[in-house]
């Protein structure tokens, strides 16, 4: 085995450890947002036509600002840190920002274009301490739409198979005016090849609402979400909940955006989403346990056909810890012969087994309290 072999898989098992600590501590406990997104940058290098999401002018946020943002973040309880944009690798502290994220326990991710990796961009996102990069891809080849193609980052991706100590997602959309949707496929089995997950979303209109799959679309994503290895990032994207969506079909569920999951703007102001900015719009200087509370409990009427599914899978913690055999019979029903919960990623379904209430009139064993306390000393849950 490699040198770097095996620091990835050193390093894959110490997050493992503090993604069962996050879980965990999220099912116990509605009190502290689960996920922040947050904008170094609004500027990007590139210019895709279905996003709305980036200029071309903007300088990057003071970094001495950041850092205070990402201390606020902290200090609400946020288990984690999303970097996003424009392109954050535009930022010329990210990585300082990153250490930041660490020096406080919080788990740090990074949605980037892939354009600026380099092997030496890589290695300085090791040293940081970078727990997990999602790059999107969505064609062959650049067109008028999208820039992301497989043909100028597939380097990128060998580079990252290479060097990268952490876990790499690529994410694919369908939808709108993607014109190849059977890209997706062959992106798909190219990150099979080098080892990544992948995932596929679904294209929105600028309110974040949906825009139907086609026949044709519907079936490239079917197709995708049969293969490839999943894990807890992105069981989100294969489930009942996305099979609606991708029928043009609503879902009944409660968001929990200004509470659980938190956007930050390059402003520091906290918004529902990227798509919803403007609502609450409180600086996050400002923002209190009375919002996170507030939000919540809150009603968003853009929710049954939203396709944002960094809160989907937030706000799935929450109905899994208040009705677990709703929240698995919905999101997850069970092929003929099979019971609800065997499509749950086992750290899902050994974290529910030890934190959500057993079934009623059923006695727990001495030997599972005593498994399920030690469990939870384990995991630094109380």
């Amino acid at each position: 085995m490699s040198l770097i072999s095996l620091k990835r898989k050193i390093r894959s098992c110490e997050r493992r450890l503090r993604e069962a600590q996050m879980i965990a501590k999220a099912l116990k406990s509605p009190r502290h947002p689960i996920l922040a997104q947050i904008i170094p940058i609004r500027r990007c290098n590139l210019s895709c036509a279905y996003c709305n999401e980036f200029d071309s002018v903007s300088e990057p946020v003071p970094t001495a600002e950041m850092l205070r943002r990402i201390d606020l973040l902290a200090a609400l309880g946020t288990a984690i840190i999303t970097f996003s944009g424009g392109e954050p690798l535009l930022h010329p502290e990210l990585d300082e920002l990153i250490r930041h994220i660490r020096r406080h326990g919080r788990l740090a991710v990074l949605f980037t274009n892939g354009y600026l990796l380099t092997p030496e961009r890589i290695k300085q996102l090791n040293r940081a301490g970078l727990d997990h990069l999602q790059i999107s891809i969505d064609n062959l080849r650049p067109d008028e739409v999208s820039k992301k193609s497989l043909k100028v980052l597939d380097k990128k991706l060998q580079y990252l198979a290479e060097y990268a100590e952490f876990d790499v997602n690529i994410n694919s959309v369908l939808g709108g005016p993607l014109s190849h949707p059977e890209d997706v496929l062959l992106i798909a089995r190219r990150c099979q090849e080098l080892g990544f997950t992948s995932t596929v979303g679904i294209i929105h209109d600028a309110a974040g609402q949906l825009q139907p799959l086609s026949e044709r679309q519907r079936k490239v994503y079917e197709e995708v979400i049969g293969s490839g290895k999943k894990s807890f990032s992105t069981f989100a994207y294969y489930n009942q909940f996305q099979k609606n969506l991708i029928r043009g079909l609503p879902n009944d569920w409660h968001c929990r955006a200004g509470s659980r999951y938190l956007y930050v703007c390059e402003d520091g102001l906290v918004h529902y989403c990227s798509q919803q900015r403007g609502y609450p719009g409180i600086p996050l200087a400002d923002y209190t346990q009375a919002h996170l509370e507030r939000e919540y409990h809150s009603i968003k009427s853009c929710a049954p056909y939203c396709t944002i599914s960094c809160v989907h899978q937030v706000s799935m913690i929450d109905y899994f810890r208040e009705r677990p055999l709703a929240a698995l019979a919905s999101f997850f029903p069970p092929k003929e012969g099979t019971a609800s919960s065997v499509n749950l990623p086992l750290m899902v379904r050994i974290l529910t087994t030890l934190l959500l209430p057993a079934n009623p009139g059923r006695k727990r064993q001495a030997l599972t309290r005593v498994f399920r306390s030690a469990a939870l000393r384990l995991l630094g849950v109380r």
